[in-house]
């Protein structure tokens, strides 16, 4: 069995999402900026919720899923990364650093590559958007021994031992390493060599 422990569905795994949101901005000041940073599509969903103002303004993103809900909720996708904070830092200091940028971010966030840019240089201001909890399951949901575990965050790591207590016995999958840093040290994973869900998804299927 194969289990992706995200929110966003695939065909072929059993889709159990760890994580839930609770909202912490109910309202957004986001006129005089240049660009939006995103670092998660449900920043996007969220402040869809909120306001449609959003769309006026070109937006950043890391990773193809967040590009992907931008676009399909009508925004305008100034960047996009290969899904790693580390790269899309070093772009928007390549390409933005005369713009005026707000960081739309969750309140714990996996790296702090996005919040260093405002001591080097670039004008960038960050608004807390929504804190993320560890959805609860019950023990009798624990996938069975021997079981492919999917990974696409540090969180989703944190939540499966809070919810199961143990990674032991399974074969691990992680999007990438950021995710692998947040792994017990005894526990060996395999990582695609594009972080991408998908590519995840065939790495697992090897296992």
């Amino acid at each position: 069995m194969m289990y992706l422990f995200s929110n966003s569905n695939r065909d072929g795994v059993i889709n159990m999402p760890m994580l839930e949101f609770d909202i912490v901005a109910k309202e957004l000041e986001i006129s005089g900026y240049d660009l939006l940073l995103f670092t998660s599509k449900n920043s996007v969903y969220i402040i869809d919720d909120i306001s449609q103002s959003w769309k006026n303004i070109p937006s950043i993103a890391i990773g193809e899923e967040s590009a992907k809900v931008i676009s399909k909720l009508g925004g305008n996708v100034a960047l996009a990364s290969s899904g790693y904070s580390r790269d899309l830092a070093l772009q928007i200091k390549e390409k933005f650093t005369n713009k005026k940028i707000l960081y739309i971010r969750p309140k714990v966030v996996a790296t702090d590559h996005m919040i260093n840019l405002s001591q080097e240089g670039i004008a960038m201001n960050e608004v807390v958007l929504y804190d993320t909890v560890c959805k609860k399951y019950d023990i009798s949901q624990k996938p069975s021994p021997g079981s492919v575990l999917i990974f696409t965050s540090p969180s989703t790591i944190n939540c499966f031992i809070d919810n199961f207590n143990s990674l032991n016995g399974y074969k691990i999958v992680v999007i990438g390493t950021t995710t692998a840093n947040a792994l017990p040290c005894n526990i060996k994973y395999t990582m695609p060599k594009i972080p991408k869900i998908d590519e995840c998804i065939k790495v697992a299927k090897e296992l």
